[in-house]
């Protein structure tokens, strides 16, 4: 089982994710990006805004989905593999590209290794303003509101067009509720 958790920033993917490390104690836990030695630097250079054009930004990213996949995936395909991320968010925040071709050129990055279960939480306008208000942000938070609820919606047609096995959940709900209904999911 390769299970991904996705959704923008400040869905409550990290929270989740803590609770699925105490469940699945024997599972691999992963990030992309950052989920291998290449990656941690991958992942610096890119959410520190060091690649100038976006273009450069989203190979930063698929070299880290290649290596990731190489080291971490198919390394441990015989064990459950619970990722922070994926190749939905790769998709996804690389919005100035068209969706057909940053997908052909993610699907080359995965050897078109895809997730097996696909958890999207999901949160209002009104939501992710509250919440952004809430912490400092990175170079891509701070891109702004309209900017994270176009790569939400995008994140959810990445899922529809490459046909994934998922679940969009409501990220307002409380914290038990969402932990719930991934565990349902997850046990289907």
């Amino acid at each position: 089982m390769y299970v991904v958790i996705e959704g923008i920033d400040t869905a409550g993917k990290s929270t989740q994710l803590n609770i699925l490390k105490e469940k699945y104690q024997e599972a691999i836990f992963t990030k992309e990006p950052g989920g291998t030695k290449i990656g941690l630097k991958l992942r610096e250079m890119a959410l520190n805004g060091e690649a100038k054009s976006k273009i450069a930004e989203m190979f930063l990213f698929l070299a880290d989905r290649a290596e990731h996949i190489e080291e971490v995936i198919k390394a441990n395909e015989d064990k459950v593999i619970i990722s922070d991320r994926s190749i939905i968010s790769g998709i996804s925040y690389a919005s100035n590209m068209p969706l057909e071709l940053v997908t052909s050129l993610n699907l080359i990055a995965t050897s078109n290794i895809l997730p097996t279960h696909v958890v999207l939480l999901e949160l209002s306008r009104e939501e992710l303003k509250k919440r952004l208000a809430e912490k400092a942000n990175d170079s891509i938070e701070s891109r702004g509101i309209d900017y994270l609820i176009d790569i939400q919606n995008r994140m959810k047609k990445t899922v529809e067009v490459l046909n994934l096995n998922h679940v969009f959940i409501d990220a307002s709900l409380g914290i038990e509720e969402i932990a719930q209904k991934i565990e349902d999911f997850l046990n289907e």
